[in-house]
């Protein structure tokens, strides 16, 4: 139960012959024109059925970027207070989600982020905070696989 963006949205801006040259894309990190991004979740508890999960991306700081890599291979780092970043990834069935402001919350040691949406009127956030119906994850199962056609 999780769909994920293999890259931020900035990724798919920069013209494929010049990627090599503008950034550097990594399975849980890119950079591209000075810009930072870090790979993570967006986790929801689903009735009676566990986690549904987005895998997206989100913009940091290029401090909170470094601090991201000095800290993937500590054993314990969930105690670190939490990374302001942004979302990267537009999801189309959501109102925007695009910039949406979050709040990542390292896990231990190679484990990637959490991202807690903080616009809390937003339907992704509500999902995330309240949980969702098995009935909404076959609802978006339904919809990637249409927008992925």
């Amino acid at each position: 139960m999780a769909y994920a963006f293999a890259e931020p949205d900035a990724w798919h801006t920069v013209p494929l012959e010049q990627r090599a040259s503008r950034g550097v894309l990594g399975t849980d990190t890119c950079t591209v024109d000075g810009r930072h991004f870090i790979r993570g979740r967006i986790v929801a508890a689903v009735a009676g059925a566990g986690e549904f999960i987005w895998g997206v991306w989100a913009e940091v700081s290029k401090q909170s970027f470094a601090r991201f890599g000095e800290l993937w291979d500590v054993r314990l780092r969930e105690h670190e207070p939490p990374l302001p970043g942004a979302l990267a990834n537009e999801i189309p069935l959501y109102p925007p989600t695009l910039n949406l402001t979050c709040r990542i919350r390292l896990q231990n040691r190679r484990a990637r982020p959490i991202f807690a949406i903080e616009a809390a009127d937003h339907p992704l956030a509500r999902e995330q905070r309240d949980g969702m119906s098995l009935d909404r994850v076959k609802e978006i199962a339904a919809l990637v696989f249409e927008h992925r056609k």
